[in-house]
């Protein structure tokens, strides 16, 4: 599974729905700045000749607020999504190890790019390792690279953006539906621990007329060791609990006790419609400059110790699926 983190899932003419993405991520060192570029495969559920690729791009600038973004479509037939080794080319925009370059441009804006990335970081899997291979559940992601590195231009609206040293990761997910409500969250490097990753989420299914309780796994990579809390029955005992913008999660063992919040005011978002392959719009409510602030509580022999206390001011990612429209929040694209 490793060796295979950035193969493509999708097959060419599968008649079952399917999305799949890889997106990239970073933040300006010190301001609050932060790109996200995806490169999509989207094909309804029984209907493969509708599918296509896309390019989406958001720059986030949290200190005027003006956000920009962009999607552009592109026929199947100029997309490129390797199953065997990582490539992706969706119209002249690709990706590949260590490098993207591309342009979309769209509603009179337009962001192009010419990054390299890099890192030596293990790939990290928000869910536990059989679920990837498993029908449930439908949507699966993970992070091919975390604490990438990230250099180069980026245009946007015609004015250039040097890109030195920003840290991000490299991702990948794909699925047969989108998850019904979910909040996602990463942080690649805290402002006073700038090695430290974490990726979390909170997320309820819908089964027939019936909700699941919420699901909250979440795994951080500190100081050389991993914090997996993401089997099945941690990830339902864990609490998680998000509204409009705001999101706090809760996960504890017999050796340790993760909790933490993230949030960011309404301004900080930008909307986008995703499109689900068995029909119908879900809204992603989509920011890169959350603040996060995370107490790791260790316990040993019935005591716990001091909280460590990891925070960032505005280098949280955090995202909310959402059905419904009374968020408050600009559809950009």
């Amino acid at each position: 599974m490793r060796q295979q983190a950035n193969h493509t899932r999708y097959q060419l003419g599968q008649p079952a729905g399917h999305y799949e993405s890889f997106f990239l991520r970073a933040n300006h060192p010190s301001r609050p700045l932060a790109f996200w570029i995806r490169y999509t495969v989207f094909s309804p559920d029984r209907y493969p000749e509708n599918a296509i690729g896309e390019l989406w791009a958001v720059c986030f600038d949290g200190e005027t607020q003006q956000h920009v973004a962009v999607k552009q479509e592109v026929p199947l037939v100029a997309c490129v999504f390797k199953t065997q080794e990582f490539y992706v080319q969706v119209g002249d925009a690709s990706l590949q190890p260590g490098r993207l370059n591309g342009a979309a441009h769209s509603e009179g804006h337009s962001i192009s790019w010419n990054l390299t990335f890099g890192g030596d970081a293990e790939p990290l899997f928000l869910l536990p390792l059989n679920l990837y291979d498993a029908s449930l559940p439908k949507a699966k992601s993970l992070v091919s690279l975390p604490m990438a590195v990230f250099n180069g231009i980026l245009t946007v609206d015609g004015k250039e953006i040097d890109v030195a040293n920003w840290v991000g990761s490299q991702n990948h997910n794909w699925g047969a539906k989108h998850t019904d409500l979910y909040a996602w969250g990463q942080v690649a490097g805290f402002d006073n621990d700038p090695d430290s990753f974490l990726e979390v989420a909170t997320a309820r299914l819908k089964l027939g007329p019936l909700w699941t309780p919420p699901m909250t796994p979440m795994v951080l990579r500190h100081r050389g060791e991993e914090i997996a809390l993401n089997n099945l029955m941690q990830s339902f005992r864990a609490r998680g609990a998000f509204r409009y913008f705001e999101w706090a999660f809760r996960s504890e063992t017999h050796d340790v006790r993760l909790e933490g919040k993230i949030v960011a005011p309404r301004e900080a978002f930008v909307g986008l419609n995703y499109s689900n392959p068995p029909g119908g719009i879900k809204h992603c409510l989509n920011t890169k400059i959350a603040t996060c602030e995370l107490q790791l509580i260790r316990k040993h022999n019935g005591k716990t110790s001091q909280p460590e206390i990891l925070s960032t001011q505005h280098r949280a990612a955090f995202e909310i699926l959402t059905d419904d429209r009374g968020h408050g929040v600009e559809i950009r694209v």
